[in-house]
């Protein structure tokens, strides 16, 4: 620790004198180039708050995994279930409610859920190039479920005629993590090729120990269940601020080839794949019934992602228009859960296998004052449902297991088209961006086996029509500022897991059942975004926002067959569905400064408050689930030469009892009888560069080893964690 904060402070101290500049921050304006419109513009004539992780701070960055990523940068707010995990919270919404996109290819399908997503850490954030959060309702452009926002993942492209190689190995103390990274780019005059794998090991993480008196037992992992001569056993754990049974492993390559057949045209063909180890549910093995540990095994089978698109580029077509861009793409996810009670012999074996395929065509015109896109672009959906119950003595399988979702034949499909326009009405000075997009979904899923559940209904089909639009008007006084007003929608249609879901939801204490009337949600946001630069000394930069959130879906008491409550796994549980029944409003605000007083010294800060709430039938009002409390992060950073190094803290306010969610997704039973404990920890990095080829890093997380937990989650944050990364490049 003594050896980081003196390498961090000697680089601050002689800084003043012999300082090189920093890198641009990602508010420069006129810098960043971003493709909010799929075609890459300048950040400034975009009127949505669009908010850049570039290459440098990627490099930077010693995160675990994508999802610790977007949470280091303290603009997104991230929920966590387990280790193996990451649920990026954006303006409020969150998990299907937000798109991800990678590359261009949407990796939402028909069983996102409204609940917690851990599909962000599928996308390795070693190979990542830059990450584009468009904050706010984005659905003229990318369809259904960008309500809150968009992730854009963009890893890295292959170099023409360049050869090089990439190597990283990076540890980390608080859970054992052992990460490996390797790429190789081969290019030629016309082609290149990159290849890329890395492999991570965690072991289990180990809680901060320091506790506020008030919460000296919250976190604290007692006992848990193991075998003992083959029978379940409930022991008393050693340390009982090690999360036991959170460890996992995960893989991940890819392989891209580019072919620039001219100047002007290229195609590109890129491959993804990413899988894990079986990820135990850490929350799911501390819940309780009468008093004892319910669960002997919940655990996810290893989470798969295969893609693989195709990708056509050129700016030489002949006609109006002047670029164009096509694309196609397939991907296979496959996911699984299982569980097993207590000193019970049958593991419950839940197996989803998604099949997805997908049509993009973009066009673009540009012109002395405007700028034209034009797209159209279609999703569908294959997805196959199984269960199965494992014995664990004998080794045999048995049916008598109601599946996750429908178990006959399931299809979705996503399909759209749109129109984008930008008008430089005073070209440098007054810019409107509006556009309109028409969409079409279908969703046909089937049962086969009601017995169980005694559904009183075999299938379900549903057709939608939607619109969505955006208009925004940028004003830009000056060079340096910045002010833009922006008006856009958004709609999310029903998916499978809305609609046809079986769960057992909140501990054990409550059953999601089907409900095949749900209709299609849609927000109405007005944002106001603002930013100023003074010279080199300082950037300001604000958002405001406020939406109007309409035939929301939410989980509330439903009966099934004409009962409230019905027998599940032994015991008689309250049945609850999916159901539009709120009207609901979210407003906040983020805002953000970085000052550099010398040229080599940069500190910066940044805030985000969301407040939501919907009413219920009875006019009563009830806090939205998935909104989270007061965050940010506040730090400083410096360089000298081959050196930098930065001191942050990532903090959290409370989230008060009176502000939960009592039917939804916020995880009450994971947290203090308070609601949670907002929390700070404090970071320290630094960076050695020897010569161009090696790099070190070395960080010590939570330096004080305060104990916290998320919002919403059901694991506690790493203590005092030391991180070592060695990089190597030739």
């Amino acid at each position: 620790m003594k050896f980081i904060l003196l390498i961090t402070l000697t680089g601050w101290l002689w800084a003043p004198a012999y300082a090189r500049q920093l890198p641009a921050d990602s508010t420069n304006l006129e810098e960043v180039i971003v493709t909010a419109n799929k075609f890459p513009e300048k950040r400034k004539h975009i009127a949505q708050q669009t908010i850049v992780i570039g290459n440098k701070e990627i490099t930077r960055s010693l995160s675990n995994n994508t999802a610790g990523l977007l949470e280091h940068s303290g603009k997104v707010f991230v929920q966590r279930s387990q280790l193996g995990g990451g649920s990026p919270v954006i303006k409020g919404f969150e998990a299907s409610r937000i798109l991800l996109v990678v590359d261009g290819v949407r990796m939402n399908n028909a069983i996102y859920r409204t609940g917690h997503l851990q599909n962000v850490i599928t996308v390795d954030d070693d190979m990542l190039e830059r990450v584009e959060v468009l904050s706010g309702p984005a659905s003229t452009m990318y369809g259904s479920d960008a309500l809150g926002g968009v992730i854009h993942f963009q890893t890295k492209q292959p170099l023409l005629g360049k050869i090089q190689t990439n190597v990283s190995t990076r540890y980390s103390s608080a859970f054992n993590e052992f990460t490996g990274h390797a790429d190789v780019n081969i290019g030629t005059r016309n082609f290149a090729s990159l290849t890329a794998f890395s492999f991570s090991s965690y072991g289990n993480l180990r809680q901060g120990g320091q506790r506020k008196s008030r919460y000296a037992e919250f976190g604290k992992r007692n006992e848990y269940i193991t075998q003992i001569n083959g029978i379940d056993s409930i022991v008393r754990n050693d340390n009982v601020n090690m999360q036991k049974y959170s460890d996992y492993r995960q893989y991940d390559l890819l392989q891209k080839f580019l072919w620039q057949a001219s100047p002007g045209q290229s195609h590109e063909l890129n491959l993804q794949y990413s899988t894990s180890s079986d990820i135990p549910r850490y929350d799911r093995l501390t819940d309780t019934r009468n008093g004892a540990l319910r669960w002997a095994e919940w655990y996810y089978g290893p989470q798969e992602r295969l893609m693989a698109s195709y990708n056509y580029q050129s700016k030489q077509i002949k006609g109006f228009f002047d670029e164009l861009k096509a694309g196609a793409s397939y991907q296979h996810i496959e996911e699984s859960r299982m569980q097993r009670a207590y000193r019970k012999p049958l593991r419950e074996n839940r197996i989803e296998r998604i099949d997805v395929m997908a049509l993009n065509l973009d066009l673009r015109k540009s012109m002395a004052q405007h700028d034209l896109s034009v797209g159209a672009d279609g999703q569908f959906n294959i997805l196959n449902s199984t269960a199965f119950n494992y014995d664990i003595t004998t080794g045999a399988k048995s049916a008598g297991l109601v599946t996750r979702y429908p178990d006959g034949k399931n299809n979705m499909t996503y399909s759209g088209v749109y129109a984008q326009h930008l008008f430089r009405i005073i070209p440098g000075k007054l810019i409107l961006n509006d556009g309109i997009r028409f969409n079409y979904i279908s969703l046909d899923a089937n049962f086969i086996d009601t017995a169980l559940l005694h559904l009183p209904f075999t299938n379900a089909t549903q057709r939608h029509f939607a619109y969505s639009l955006n208009a925004g008007l940028i004003y830009l006084p000056i060079t340096s500022s910045r002010i833009a007003l922006n008006f856009s929608t958004g709609f999310r249609a029903p998916n499978i897991d809305d609609l046809a879901k079986v769960f057992e939801s909140a501990g054990g204490v409550q059953l999601v059942v089907p409900n095949r009337h749900l209709k299609p949600e849609h927000t109405y946001q007005f944002d106001l975004d603002v930013s100023k630069r003074f010279g080199k000394l300082i950037e300001l930069e604000a958002n405001a926002f406020y939406t109007l959130f309409r035939n929301a879906v939410v989980l509330d008491k439903f009966t099934l067959n004409e009962a409230a409550s019905v027998l599940y796994d032994g015991q008689m549980t309250p049945v609850v569905a999916n159901q539009n029944k709120a009207r609901a409003w979210l407003y906040g605000f983020q805002g953000g400064f970085t000052l550099r007083p010398a040229t080599n010294v940069s500190l910066y800060s940044h805030i985000t408050y969301t407040h939501g709430r919907y009413k219920q039938e009875d006019k009563s009002t009830v806090p939205m689930d998935h909104i989270p409390p007061v965050f940010g992060k506040t730090g400083i950073t410096g360089r000298y030469k081959f050196l930098e190094g930065e001191v942050y803290v990532l903090y959290n306010g409370k989230k008060k009892l009176k502000d939960y969610n009592p039917y939804g997704e916020d995880n009450l039973q994971y947290a203090t009888q308070e609601g949670m404990p907002g929390w700070q920890i404090l970071n320290v990095s630094t960076s050695l560069a020897i010569r161009k080829q090696f790099t070190i890093q070395v960080a010590l997380e939570n330096v004080l080893d305060k104990n916290y937990r998320v919002f919403a989650s059901g694991i506690s944050g790493a203590g005092r964690n030391l991180v070592i990364k060695l990089k190597a490049g030739f």
